[in-house]
């Protein structure tokens, strides 16, 4: 099957720096004091338009951020806060968030203020090693955090390594992934001992996913969507310590319905616009066609594969997962990704 993306005509990005008290103008600062590799492209970004810079005095109160103790008594002392916002097209990416999100960190740096991401929900690195905008994109420069949930009735039975199929109460989602023009992925169904195993095959395949769609638009700036697979192939490059390759099945999902059938509740992630538009912005991560094991299985087989064979390995026998593409059919899906807003 293949799934359409649609391409936007904009996407905006935020990036909220808060702080006590701002004792200079901002826009004496930015661009004309920014230093570095991003001096330029923030000086063409804000004579043009693309970059904007708003200064509130009064505080920011975040929604669904995932923050520290440190963090939020930080946030509680500040008293205002200015928001850098890009806005451009999908093939100007990375480059327009990586000179916003530079402007942000050169001014928390000047006032001492914390730089958020509302996308992420998290905080940025502004001092020591990480104080400027590294140079090269990388997705794991703080451009992506994880939502990771259990279901709130779900009984989780104390965890057997050998019976993999018992807990299915996990759920992890990406945060940051629609930044870049592409829906969210998820994992649910999981066993909550794999939290870790989850997260690091999610962060994989949004490596993969990324690095394709931003080549893509960069390609292609007059496209209005893009068609991709529904399956997946993951090489060993794609993978940080290496490893065999594994196949991954790519599924329209609304994640404000979860599964059909699950016992318990779970909270919910906003991660797209309101029920009943019909847009779906989240796809589900999950085994190939034909996969002989359950979900914990094959999470487990794509994790060992960096060490032995690419074998799924229960109680009773060795068994070879299938690992030649499925047969699928033809019908493309759409899938909207939202615009981006804080």
């Amino acid at each position: 099957m293949k799934i359409v993306l649609p391409l936007p005509g904009t996407l905006t990005s935020l990036f909220i720096v808060a702080m006590e008290q701002l004792l200079f103008d901002v826009e004496s600062f930015l661009p004309w004091r920014i230093s570095g590799p991003y001096r330029r492209a923030v000086i063409g970004a804000m004579g043009s338009g693309v970059l904007t810079v708003a200064h509130h005095r009064t505080p920011w109160k975040p929604t669904a951020a995932d923050l520290t103790d440190d963090e939020r008594r930080r946030l509680r002392r500040t008293r205002q806060h200015v928001v850098v916002s890009a806005t451009a097209p999908a093939h100007k990416l990375p480059a327009s968030v990586q000179a916003a999100r530079a402007a942000a960190r050169a001014l928390a740096r000047e006032c001492d203020g914390l730089l958020l991401d509302p996308l992420t929900g998290s905080t940025v690195l502004t001092c020591g090693r990480c104080a400027g905008e590294p140079t090269d994109f990388r997705l794991d420069d703080d451009w992506l955090s994880w939502d990771v949930q259990v279901h709130d009735a779900a009984t989780c039975p104390p965890w057997d390594p050998a019976d993999t199929g018992v807990c299915d109460c996990l759920r992890v989602t990406s945060r940051g992934l629609r930044r870049f023009a592409l829906p969210e992925i998820t994992l649910d169904g999981a066993a909550c001992a794999h939290n870790l195993c989850a997260t690091n095959l999610l962060r994989t395949v949004a490596h993969r996913l990324a690095a394709d769609h931003l080549a893509h638009v960069a390609a292609h700036p007059g496209a209005t969507e893009r068609e991709i697979d529904d399956f997946l192939q993951i090489h060993a490059s794609d993978q940080p310590d290496g490893g065999l390759p594994f196949g991954v099945q790519l599924t329209p999902y609304d994640a404000e319905l979860g599964e059909l059938g699950r016992t318990g509740t779970i909270r919910r992630l906003k991660i797209g616009p309101a029920r009943g538009t019909g847009q779906i912005t989240c796809l589900k991560v999950g085994p190939p066609s034909g996969f002989p094991g359950s979900l914990n299985d094959w999470l487990c087989a794509t994790q060992t594969a960096v060490h032995s064979p690419l074998t799924l390995i229960t109680p009773h026998r060795p068994t070879q997962p299938q690992t030649s593409d499925p047969i699928r059919p033809h019908t493309p899906a759409r899938v909207s990704p939202p615009a981006i807003a804080a």
